[in-house]
């Protein structure tokens, strides 16, 4: 038969790890995907529009190797570098690329792995509709004994162990924990799972703004912090204003505005990644004089590895004091040892 795969199920953000009928599994830092297998060809379902089958021909080759029979899957695809291994989002997001060529010398120099942890469908049996306590169950049973690249995420009922997981797993570059409820369906696009993740703050330095897509204010900060030689590098981004607060931070942030010597405002060129396209990165200057609290979850070398979240504005801090050395940086962890 021929799967139909649907939108992933989804999470939503807690604060602590719950107590109560979960079960509890670490949180994978890649592209969710689902992965069907029919018995005759493989595909490679993202979470967004862009299926992701071409950008990983490694896995297409493998998944019919080593899973025993036709099934679709729900997973997460990671890659993993260094010694000891942690995975990484950068080599990672370099598998999307336009050249087939690229991609292919890419899937021997940096191969994939499949992380699964949901079982939808196996042979002509859908699953969707069962508790994740039965699904997990099939799974587990399904991928008896499978090789790598695939795995089978571990998972725990211990809220105690799951919130050492969460100190100790973001050493290999992990970035939390998932709870499920036992007796869930699988419910495609809802947010039915919670996700735990770090929280910290970090005081940076205001670089520039964009303006929102609206054309009307602030749409997000592009934040900076100095390092050991007194360069300030950027470090990512900060967003989620209410529409009345982008108009108001305009004229808040318009004395720190970089004009030239004809008065007009300058601008700079952000960074571009593969994910933006077309999209427009530019940029209004801003002299760094401002400090801002921002909240982050981790790093991914030396930038936010997601959006942060303004906190506050902090007028008793220079600029200057806003360095790489207040940021936490979490013990090594071999990936090795989650995946064991």
């Amino acid at each position: 038969m021929r799967y139909e795969i649907p939108a992933p199920m989804l999470a939503k953000a807690v604060a602590a790890v719950p107590e109560g009928a979960f079960e509890y599994e670490p949180k994978w830092d890649g592209f969710r995907v689902l992965a069907a297998w029919d018995g005759e060809s493989v595909e490679l379902g993202s979470r967004g529009a862009k299926p992701l089958t071409r950008y990983f021909p490694e896995l297409v080759a493998a998944l019919p190797r080593v899973l025993p029979e036709p099934c679709l899957v729900d997973g997460e695809i990671v890659v993993a570098t260094g010694d000891p291994a942690r995975l990484d989002w950068e080599a990672l997001s370099a598998r999307i690329h336009p050249a087939a060529s690229r991609v292919a010398l890419l899937a021997e120099q940096t191969p994939a792995m499949f992380i699964a942890f949901d079982l939808l469908a196996v042979g002509d049996e859908l699953l969707a509709d069962r508790p994740f306590a039965e699904r997990r169950a099939r799974l587990e049973t399904l991928l008896t004994g499978v090789r790598p690249p695939v795995h089978l995420t571990r998972t725990t009922r211990d809220a105690a162990l799951a919130r050492d997981w969460l100190a100790r797993f973001e050493g290999a570059g992990l970035d939390g924990v998932v709870a499920k409820a036992l007796d869930a369906p699988y419910s495609p696009g809802k947010r039915t799972m919670l996700k735990i993740k770090h929280a910290r703050t970090a005081d940076v330095v205001a670089l520039g703004y964009r303006v929102h897509t609206s054309g009307a204010g602030v749409g997000s900060l592009l934040v900076g912090l100095y390092d050991a030689d007194g360069t300030l590098r950027q470090v990512g981004g900060v967003s989620a204003f209410s529409n009345a607060r982008r108009r108001e931070l305009v004229d808040e942030l318009a004395p720190l505005v970089e004009r030239d010597a004809a008065g007009a405002a300058v601008t700079g060129a952000g960074e571009r990644s593969r994910f933006t396209g077309a999209k427009d990165v530019s940029f209004v200057r801003l002299r760094p004089e401002r400090v801002l609290e921002v909240r982050y979850d981790q790093l991914e070398g030396a930038r936010f590895r997601h959006t942060a979240q303004f906190e506050r504005w902090r007028p008793d801090r220079e600029a200057g004091s806003c360095t790489f050395a207040q940021l936490e940086q979490p013990a090594p962890y071999d990936l090795d040892a989650v995946l064991a």
